[in-house]
């Protein structure tokens, strides 16, 4: 059983295989495949239309999948390589341990906000952006430039202890924990991280930027601990509903996944503890 770990607490080696993992996936040319994916659907979805992967229930168990995806195919490279994730309620400062040069690499530049250091910098490095929302083909970051904070441990706590997971009319005005965990309503939970990595993680292309994947899977842990937490309550809508996902619809672009094959991670990995 895969066990996924705290960036924090990774071996060098484990820093390196993933490193190494995520580097092939890119020079193989199946890397760019999840950016596309990712933008397509961020744009494609909108609160009164069609939506999936953002401002709906299935936010959570798609990206779950995404991930799950992404990890598999990170281990057809190396079999031993897990997600880390970063939690950001204890690693909040642009020298924390995951912007070293052996794992992420650090802030960009004031001018361009362009990454040299680590092994995603650019350009004429391993990481040219084939897709891009501009000339531009270099990995970019601005580290709080954007919002100043990241969220705190009491925010994620207040988040974990709303009950019911989410609510008409199931999209960004919606109440409940999903929606509070997106980050459109309440303390902003994952929209804030997002936009204070800046630079690609800004945009729909946000996977270009390999941080997207710690971030997310730290996501995915907190919505596993919200699940242990209130185990009487489920997904919602569990019936058909126009424009979402319901319980057990199958989620775009997969033609075999349901929102309720995703409900238990740990047929497929666990987390080194609870939040």
């Amino acid at each position: 059983m895969a066990v996924r770990k705290n960036q924090a607490t990774l071996t060098p080696k484990e820093k390196r295989d993933f490193v190494a993992a995520v580097l092939e996936l890119k020079r193989l040319g199946r890397y760019d495949a999840y950016v596309s994916t990712h933008n397509r659907f961020i744009t494609g979805d909108t609160d009164n239309g069609e939506r999936t992967g953002h401002r709906s229930p299935s936010f959570l168990p798609w990206h779950r999948k995404f991930l799950l995806q992404f990890e598999q195919d990170l281990q057809s490279v190396n079999r031993d390589v897990t997600l880390p994730y970063w939690d950001w309620t204890a690693d909040r400062t642009t020298d924390a341990s995951l912007w070293a040069a052996d794992l992420l690499g650090g802030n960009g530049r004031s001018r361009d906000g362009q990454v040299t250091t680590g092994p995603f910098a650019g350009p004429g490095g391993k990481w040219p952006l084939a897709v891009r929302p501009d000339s531009r083909d270099f990995l970019r970051r601005q580290l709080g430039a954007g919002v100043s904070d990241l969220p705190t441990r009491a925010d994620v706590e207040s988040v974990l202890a709303v009950t019911t997971y989410d609510a008409a009319p199931w999209n960004s005005a919606s109440d409940g924990f999903r929606n509070l965990m997106e980050g459109w309503r309440g303390v902003n939970l994952h929209n804030r991280v997002h936009v204070w990595v800046g630079g690609l993680m800004s945009t729909g292309m946000s996977p270009n930027d390999p941080v997207f994947w710690l971030h997310h899977c730290f996501i995915d842990k907190l919505w596993a601990e919200w699940q242990r937490r209130h185990p009487e309550q489920g997904y919602l809508p569990t019936a058909a509903t126009r424009n979402v996902v319901a319980l057990n619809y199958t989620m775009k672009p997969w033609n075999d996944t349901t929102p309720a094959d995703m409900l238990d991670h740990t047929k497929f990995y666990t987390y080194d503890n609870p939040f």
